[in-house]
């Protein structure tokens, strides 16, 4: 399955205003650990597995009294954990579209003055993402014709209250920090390139490899560079497109969604050495 993802633009301001929302650079109390996780025991009997033996889970927290905890999750921050920090990088005119901005993992904020701040992924405050696209499909929120991009911020300015709430339910918050060279940067530092970079799954897919989507949608068929990722991006099977800025842009972000088949190209013997490395535990 292929999606689609852009570089929005949104209206924002260098000082706070009624009604905007801030745009937040990434905490400095927000660490990042490596945590032993041990699969679950099939015999409740069975003595417990030494940590050390586990393998190992990058997790993302703060210390309270000492003692790891798990970050403020999205209702917090909006309702005000981090206020009065000077953690702020602009304010934003619109909740929704700062909410999708954060999606993206890339945008340009849009002063008064016609001035433009590109602002990039910096963090993230550790809880798993959750689409409120499928919680809305479920919840026969959205009719026909609504279940793309627009159609969801749609139904979500029109529904202020109910929308938030369901904006909270993903509890991901992504921080951001000013870009002041090429860009947006993708998952290997580069830029991401418009109708080529497609964001991937690294440990399916090496970044950096090319891939052939042959899939039902003309204009997400042919060859892509796996060159980004992205947190609801999970599994062998599923691809973001990219599309760069504007209008055309979001509109054809917006509405992707293919299917078909993706076809993963890598050297000659690569395939050979994998099985042999494969094997090898075998043969000592």
């Amino acid at each position: 399955m292929a999606t689609g993802y852009y570089e929005p633009e949104i209206t924002a301001s260098r000082d706070p205003q009624p009604g905007y929302v801030p745009v937040y650079r990434v905490p400095d109390d927000l660490i990042e650990q490596q945590v032993p996780v041990c699969p679950p025991q099939a015999d409740p009997l069975a003595p417990l597995p030494d940590p050390a033996t586990c393998p190992l889970k990058k997790q993302r927290g703060r210390l309270v009294d000492g003692r790891f905890a798990p970050y403020f999750d999205r209702t917090e921050i909006e309702n005000g954990a981090l206020a009065g920090r000077g953690l702020e990088l602009a304010w934003a005119a619109d909740p929704v579209v700062l909410f999708f901005l954060q999606i993206q993992g890339s945008g340009r904020l849009r002063f008064p003055d016609g001035s433009v701040m590109r602002i990039g992924y910096a963090g993230q405050n550790g809880f798993d993402y959750t689409g409120i696209g499928s919680l809305m499909k479920a919840r026969d929120l959205l009719g026909p014709g609504q279940t793309n991009m627009q159609g969801i911020v749609a139904w979500l300015h029109e529904h202020p209250d109910e929308g938030r709430a369901i904006m909270q339910e993903n509890r991901s918050y992504v921080f951001f920090h000013e870009l002041t060279g090429p860009g947006p940067l993708g998952a290997m530092g580069l830029p991401v390139t418009p109708h080529a970079t497609v964001a991937a799954d690294p440990r399916f897919t090496p970044l950096g490899a090319p891939v052939f989507l042959d899939v039902d949608n003309a204009e997400a068929a042919g060859l892509w560079v796996a060159q980004d990722t992205g947190g609801a991006i999970k599994g062998p099977n599923r691809f973001d497109t990219f599309w760069g800025a504007g209008d055309e842009a979001a509109r054809i972000a917006g509405g992707m969604l293919t299917r078909g088949r993706a076809w993963l190209l890598v050297p000659l013997g690569t395939i050979d050495r994998l099985a042999l490395r494969a094997q090898a535990p075998l043969n000592r």
